[in-house]
């Protein structure tokens, strides 16, 4: 316990007004038991493909787990992993996930998972839940326990996590702090479906609008092709008030701007070619991205959503770092009708994605409330 923590007192900054009692400190060896688990020889085919949910990093994106995308059998499990019953803890102790993010997960059902997964069972002085969000609360703090394993992954060491101080309300208090942060999660994972099904709908018109349809025109007779030279070290270099586009949308600011109008982002070299953004207003874009602007007569909106039916993979080229080329996909054919349909139809897909912003604001603010009560629940 530091000075402090003693001046401070035993108890967090938010909490029910029904408790008063102070907070006691503990090792989290004393709260908890860890245990590592194993992959079954890949190469033994009775081994997989069974009933048993196998978690590894790439299954442990959501704070409850009840699938995986890999599958062993019984004696699979037998042989390589380990099984830990449900509602128990799962937390990835090495792996290049964790320079991001330490994945803390309840499993929803009986599972196994691999060598770099530990399984936590919580003895008698705390419950699963308060645990797990005592470990979210505490994800900065332990990003920065992550070493290095000399290959690119990060690793928590064992017993560095078992040395950790966590202090505990009774558990009546506990329960009840669980219990509202998971409800909060609840709600998060249905705001995730919102998203995922106006996502779904949208994909659907698209693909039924420019799928279906006879294709009458190339798409370079509908656009101009322009590049950028602009790295990020400039941007970098002259903060101004323009934005600029990168891969994954606005990275930065700039003193100038290079594009004025609406254009569709197309990303032209890496592992992400092919991927489209809408941009509008004054900004600049990266060098690897190329801005299509519309030519006469055309509606740009209908062609970035026409464009989203279309696959670029078709057009790759290059051994090493991946390119796509106007002078290539420029030729493919698309259904264009005339403007006033185009109009038409963008509106109604464009009415869509308004939607999905908005409802991907009101999960961003729901991420937001939940970190502030991580940061304000917990010592």
């Amino acid at each position: 316990m530091t000075e402090e923590k003693k001046i401070k007192g035993n108890f967090p900054n938010l909490r029910f007004p029904e408790f008063t009692e102070e907070w006691k400190w503990y090792e989290l060896r004393d709260v908890i038991h860890m245990f590592s688990g194993g992959t079954p020889p890949m190469q033994s085919p009775d081994y997989w493909n069974g009933n048993i949910p196998l978690i590894s990093a790439i299954s442990m994106h959501n704070t409850y787990i009840s699938s995986s995308t890999q599958y062993i059998t019984d004696i699979g499990l037998e042989k390589g992993s380990r099984l830990l019953q449900k509602e128990n803890l799962l937390l990835l102790v090495r792996g290049s996930m964790l320079w991001n993010r330490i994945p803390i997960c309840y499993n929803l059902i009986d599972v196994a998972f691999n060598q770099d997964v530990k399984g936590i069972v919580v003895g008698n002085k705390s419950t699963s839940l308060f645990v797990l969000y005592w470990f979210q609360s505490k994800e900065t703090f332990l990003k920065s326990l992550v070493t290095g394993t000399g290959i690119g992954a990060g690793k928590l060491d064992s017993e560095t996590i078992f040395s950790l101080q966590i202090a505990l309300p009774n558990k009546i208090e506990q329960s009840k702090i669980a219990k509202f942060l998971s409800l909060l999660d609840q709600r998060i994972e249905t705001q995730n479906k919102i998203i995922e099904k106006y996502e779904s709908l949208i994909k659907g018109i698209i693909d039924y609008i420019f799928r279906n349809k006879k294709k009458n025109v190339k798409l370079k007779d509908c656009l101009i092709c322009h590049s950028s030279t602009l790295t990020e070290s400039e941007v970098l270099a002259n903060e101004g008030m323009y934005p600029v586009y990168g891969a994954s949308g606005i990275f930065a600011h700039f003193s100038q701007h290079h594009v004025n109008g609406d254009s569709i982002l197309i990303i032209k070299d890496g592992s992400n070619v092919g991927k489209l953004q809408y941009a509008s207003d004054k900004y600049s874009v990266i060098g690897t991205l190329n801005y299509l602007m519309a030519k006469n007569g055309v509606c740009l909106k209908y062609i970035y959503y026409c464009m989203q039916s279309l696959s670029f993979e078709k057009y790759r080229v290059g051994s090493g770092i991946p390119h796509i080329y106007f002078k290539d996909y420029g030729k493919e054919l698309i259904h264009c009708p005339e403007f006033t349909e185009q109009e038409r139809i963008a509106k109604v897909l464009s009415t869509i994605d308004y939607k999905i912003i908005i409802e991907k604001n009101i999960l961003g603010k729901f991420y937001k409330q939940k970190s502030y009560l991580l940061q304000n629940l917990f010592i």
